[in-house]
């Protein structure tokens, strides 16, 4: 289904009720989601203040590949740079996109405590060239920077969210004619380039009263001669195959490898996961994002980039994993390096 360039936020209620993923308020999963109930919710924060293992951050600076401007301008069309975690820089046919932009030093929504970066991004907002378009995923803190979209809203032509979290923007003050919302299998074009929102299995919400008021989404990315899935944030699920019926293959899938936990198996991926949804959308070459640069799980911050790479070898799946603001031939991906390895005392 295909809603052209229209915004939701001038009736966001009449919109979410059009929604098949709507209901008593809020939005939900065909599935449903685990309710760790109160004492496992106690117990896993618990954990996460006290218990933490020394290895879930690194133990030396990572490196990381500092970028200009004039860099990104001169670079072809196909390229792509990893800010962190979730944040990718594109360049499309002459355009450039930035997917779950997060440059500010926590995901959090205290600018002194919180999930602190491991790096520095290779680049700041304002070295940033103009940007056609903003794609997000959800609205959770590690996706959904406040201070970065209102940095990028002079720069940014359009952003392009899943349904609800659009409004947020046009409350923090972007302009309503910049914002395209979208529900599940929903498809927008701008500047030629087809963005279709696809299921995922999540949450959204920023506080605790307003959980799940906005949704969640995966991304499908089509120049027409190149296609991308962006996973956003998801447990593993049937819908992946779905998304690769309608839309595979892809020519590369960004897909959640990272901040996964036996005590939330319904919103994150563990590795075999996230290479099995890589298998079922049809992709060709495999990259693991949602890594690398926050703490946000009880792992090693290195384990998820070991597992992927490990498992990918053994089922024969090109995978590639750039160091943060390395240039990425899309269509031609380079294999990894294991930067992750570098100066680390306790890697493998």
């Amino acid at each position: 289904m295909s809603i052209g360039l229209l915004t939701c936020g001038a009736r966001p209620a009449a919109a979410y009720d059009q929604s098949p993923q709507f209901g008593d308020g809020r939005f939900h999963n065909p599935t449903g989601k685990t309710d760790l109930g109160f004492f496992r919710t106690v117990a896993v924060m618990w954990r996460f203040l006290f218990n933490k293992p020394a290895d879930a951050s690194p133990l030396a600076p990572i490196p990381v590949q500092a970028l200009t401007r004039h860099a990104l301008l001169d670079a072809p069309d196909d390229s792509l740079w990893r800010l962190g975690h979730s944040t990718l820089l594109m360049k499309l046919d002459g355009h450039f996109w930035l997917t779950d932009p997060v440059f500010s030093e926590r995901a959090s929504p205290m600018s002194f405590m919180g999930p602190k970066r491991f790096h520095a991004p290779p680049l700041t907002i304002d070295e940033l060239p103009p940007i056609t378009g903003v794609i997000i995923s959800h609205d959770h803190y590690d996706h959904l920077d406040h201070d970065a979209i209102q940095a990028l809203a002079p720069k940014v032509q359009h952003f392009v969210t899943a349904l609800g979290v659009g409004d947020r923007l046009i409350a923090w003050g972007v302009p309503a004619a910049k914002v395209v919302q979208l529900d599940w299998w929903q498809d927008t074009r701008v500047e030629g380039l087809k963005i279709v929102a696809t299921p995922a299995q999540h949450f959204s919400g920023r506080t605790l009263a307003d959980g799940n008021r906005t949704l969640w989404a995966s991304w499908v990315i089509d120049t027409g001669r190149t296609r991308i899935f962006f996973s956003g944030d998801t447990g593993y699920f049937d819908g992946f195959a779905r998304i690769g019926e309608r839309y595979g293959p892809f020519d590369l899938t960004m897909i959640e490898t990272g901040a996964y936990g036996a005590d939330w198996p319904d919103v994150h991926m563990q590795p075999e996961q996230s290479l099995q949804a890589h298998l079922d959308v049809r992709g060709k070459v495999l990259m693991p994002i949602h890594n690398g640069t926050f703490d946000l799980a009880l792992h090693p911050w290195t384990e998820p980039f070991e597992r992927i790479t490990a498992l990918a070898q053994a089922q024969g799946v090109p995978l590639t994993a750039p160091h943060m603001g390395e240039r990425l031939d899309i269509r031609a991906p380079a294999p990894s390096t294991h930067w992750w390895r570098e100066g680390q005392p306790t890697a493998k």
